[in-house]
């Protein structure tokens, strides 16, 4: 009551402003009632009744001189209060009111020339159909030309790969038409209620469905689907891109829609010439609960409108791609990745969301990649399975021996602490070429520093992993030379074959051997190849572990194309022998003594400090 009793009071202190007035309060009253029992949304009108008897009381006249600067101005109060720029106030004395046009009873001739200006048909390359329809027709006229627009428009449409539906221009349109348009993109069962419009001076509320029997083809709910809009769509074009777009059919492409409504009526204030332009309906959506009138349709895409239609056509040359990027990639998977079962899994899963139309909605390559890459890793738990770009290797540098060392330097770490416990540290594993190439240097300033130590503790937390090719050699350091031992055993998926890891018998400078003590730090961010390290050192009681499960990533992974795309996927095609059981891959390794990376090597100096002081202490 509060809010529209401020609106009358603050009309009718307008008089201050205006002189020789020729209006009284009762207008004032007379348009609050036409808004009362006429505006689409009764709840901003609660205290309108009392506020109407209220102003009734009141004999002063509106000292506002024309009816046009009194329209004006009580159109923007009621504007203001209720929140509602659609409600205007006008005055016009001339004014005839407006016949919705009506299809006139043309020859065929001119009813197909008449279709041919008003709906423009593209079909551009690729194969991407382009329609625009600047008025949406109703059951009555699509009923009369429905035979014609078959014929003229949608055979034409009905064999395209994707389809461009411009409603940048659609300011017009019957309510009536929506489901006609939104059924044509939808299955015939089951129906879907795909809006409700609820009428204020009736009081009544219409849900509308989708339509189970149409006349022609549907278009289909796989084919991509993408609405232009602008500021200038409006009223019933807004509602079509909005059932459209909640219901996960099309994608919106341009710029935020006008906010208009379903129904506007232009109504007479008694016997004077003012009219109150009102919404007398409004759309709830049933999917949302909510409506675009007032607000507008946010686009998916926001582009400027001139941009719009390139926009849309570089999304619908992606979005026809996608069925063979997802089946590629689903093959590819299926005949490469490490463990064939869970490759033939995730296959079937990445088929079945594609039939499912989920890949529909994709609006650019990031999208589809992040999308996928979500999907791989959920589908197999293996975070390395995933998309990738194609960055090419970079060339092997030629360092000095000089920037070797220096290099070595700042990539290892090495300490020796209390009780002669060896410390070594570093955060990437080298391929073995490349290790080999230089391994006298870092022999000489890396591992004959801690080669002497009575224990020693190697620290991966912040390993990442790398190449594998170094790891049995890296492994042998800590095996004695009078025998060969398999270490691990790697199956690659796409070659069918199965290496084994051994032991070198020859190395480059001194093996630590297999009696001293070793413990290696971990945590959840080692990875791959400090993975495989950890998980053979472990599986022969060659090391305690100490920290956290490590990463449970993956051997390094291969790069693959996906057909003739720009799409590349990172596929793990190895795997660690699995005949005694689960590897790491996935899971990661579980430490002996499970504490937080952070207090892993306190920990570890603190056993070896207790076990070489009980040694010391039985020895004495």
């Amino acid at each position: 009551m509060t809010k529209i009793f401020f609106l009358v009071a603050s009309l009718l202190v307008l008089r201050n402003v205006f002189i020789h007035a020729s209006f009284t309060p009762s207008l004032i009253i007379d348009m609050a009632k036409i808004i009362m029992g006429n505006y689409c949304s009764p709840e901003k009108l609660v205290g309108m009744k009392e506020a109407i008897e209220a102003a009734s009381s009141n004999t002063e006249v509106i000292d506002i001189p024309d009816a046009e600067t009194l329209a004006n101005v009580l159109s923007a109060g009621f504007q203001t209060i209720i929140k509602d720029q659609r409600l205007r106030i006008s005055y016009e004395p001339n004014y005839i009111p407006a016949v919705s046009p009506k299809m006139p009873p043309l020859p065929p001739e001119q009813l197909i020339a008449v279709l041919q200006t008003s709906i423009k048909l593209d079909i551009l390359e690729g194969n991407i159909g382009y329609l625009r329809i600047d008025h949406i027709l109703g059951e009555e006229a699509v009923d009369k030309v429905g035979p014609l627009l078959l014929d003229l428009i949608w055979s034409k449409i009905l064999p395209t790969s994707a389809l461009i539906f411009d409603l940048r221009y659609t300011g017009s349109g019957d309510i009536s038409g929506i489901p006609y348009i939104v059924s044509y993109f939808t299955e015939a069962e089951p129906l879907i209620h795909i809006d409700s419009v609820y009428d204020r001076p009736s009081d009544t509320t219409t849900k509308l469905f989708s339509m189970s029997t149409l006349l022609g083809e549907r278009y289909g709910i796989t084919k991509p689907l993408i609405i232009l809009t602008s500021k200038n769509t409006k009223g019933i074009a807004e509602d079509v891109a909005y059932c459209l777009q909640n219901l996960k059919r099309a994608t919106t492409v341009g710029e935020k829609t006008a906010g208009g409504s379903v129904k506007i009526s232009k109504i007479k204030v008694g016997d004077t010439d003012f009219y109150v332009t009102v919404p007398t309906a409004k759309s709830i959506n049933p999917i949302t609960g909510s409506t675009w009138e007032v607000t507008g349709v946010t686009p998916d895409v926001e582009v400027n409108a001139e941009d719009a239609l390139a926009t849309a056509i570089k999304i619908a040359n992606l979005r026809v791609q996608v069925p063979a990027i997802i089946e590629g990639s689903a093959t590819l998977i299926a005949d490469n990745y490490a463990f064939e079962n869970i490759g033939a899994d995730v296959a079937e899963k990445l088929k079945g969301l594609l039939a499912k139309g989920y890949y529909n909605m994709v609006v650019s390559k990031d999208s589809l990649e992040a999308k996928l890459s979500t999907d791989l890793k959920t589908f197999s738990g293996d975070k390395s399975l995933k998309t990738t770009s194609n960055t090419p290797p970079l060339p092997p540098m030629n360092y000095s021996p000089e920037m070797y060392i220096e290099l070595i330097k700042v990539s290892f770490h090495t300490d020796i602490f209390e009780n002669n416990v060896g410390y070594l540290r570093f955060d990437m594993f080298g391929d073995f070429e490349e290790v080999k190439a230089i391994a006298q240097i870092i022999v000489e300033h890396v591992w004959n520093k801690v080669v002497n130590t009575d224990a020693l503790i190697i620290d991966l937390r912040n390993n990442l992993g790398g190449p594998t090719t170094a790891i049995a050699g890296f492994c042998s350091y800590f095996f004695d030379a009078d025998k060969q031992i398999v270490l691990d055993k790697l199956y690659d998926r796409p070659s069918g074959t199965i290496t084994e890891l051994r032991t070198l018998p020859d190395l480059t400078g001194t093996r630590y051997g297999s009696k001293k003590s070793l413990i290696i730090l971990t945590s959840g961010a080692t990875a791959g190849a400090a993975e495989e390290f950890v998980y053979i050192m472990k599986k022969f009681g060659r090391a305690m572990i100490i920290g956290e499960t490590t990463a449970g990533a993956s051997h390094p992974p291969r790069i693959f194309r996906v057909g003739e795309t720009n799409i590349f996927l990172s596929i793990p095609t190895v795997h660690s022998d699995t005949t005694a059981g689960p590897t790491w891959e996935g899971a990661g390794i579980t430490p002996h003594i499970p504490v937080s990376a952070d207090a892993a090597l306190e920990t570890a100096k603190g056993i070896f400090n207790k076990h070489i002081a009980e040694q010391k202490q039985t020895t004495s």
